[in-house]
């Protein structure tokens, strides 16, 4: 995945997309290498170019709290290019990962020769900040089932064409729980009736989603 399908730089020319390249750093990270820390100073952006990441906090009793999996042309940490607080969330590698890297010392000077890549991305992340208001609310008001359907849904694809959805991710009870802010006997429970319901099915640990699953538990 190159820079040019980021959705961060949509909008900038083919040159000014060359001069964030030729700016930024390529690195590859091997798997379960955790690439910020949370609570680190936040000094640069980092474009997936291949991989995974899993972008996640953990509280007092060291408990880990997944907030997102990032795959090839996601992107992290782009506010270390708008302030200077520190990270507010720590990434692992999941996969052997390549990132591209933009440090803000760096990114500031080209702000400053090229105008017209500081309205694209103001405009970009500005969209990208709305999108993440509205994930917040929707996982705030939803109730445990409600958050379950939400990453079930959002992690599937079409298998067939009889509406039959597949997660290609194997996914675990607690990984689900961890996604959602839940307990994993509370998931095991809600899989187990749409299981009895016939909505879902386990493959080891792949579930497909057999129909539309019900909008309220």
């Amino acid at each position: 995945m190159s820079i040019e399908n980021v959705d961060l730089f949509d909008g900038l020319t083919p040159d000014e997309l060359q001069i964030l390249r030729d700016t930024s750093i390529l690195r590859e990270f091997a798997k379960n290498t955790v690439l910020i820390h949370e609570g680190d100073v936040a000094d640069s952006l980092y474009v997936v170019e291949s991989g995974r990441v899993k972008v996640y906090c953990s509280d007092k009793s060291g408990k880990d709290f997944v907030l997102n999996i990032l795959e090839s042309g996601d992107y992290f940490g782009e506010l270390a290019l708008l302030d200077d607080d520190r990270r507010s969330a720590s990434v692992r590698a999941m996969d052997v990962t390549k990132v591209r890297i933009i440090y803000k010392e760096d990114f500031k000077a080209i702000l400053d020769m090229h105008p017209n890549i500081t309205r694209i991305l103001n405009k970009n992340l500005t969209r990208r900040i709305r999108k993440l208001t509205n994930d917040v609310k929707s996982l705030a008001l939803q109730d445990v089932y409600g958050r379950v359907v939400k990453v079930l849904t959002g992690l599937a694809t079409p298998e067939g064409d009889d509406g039959v959805m597949k997660i290609r991710e194997k996914l675990t009870q607690q990984e689900i729980a961890d996604r959602v802010g839940s307990s994993r006997e509370m998931v095991a429970r809600i899989l187990k009736d749409l299981t009895i319901g016939n909505y879902i099915e386990v493959e080891g640990r792949h579930i497909i989603i057999k129909k539309k699953l019900p909008e309220s538990y």
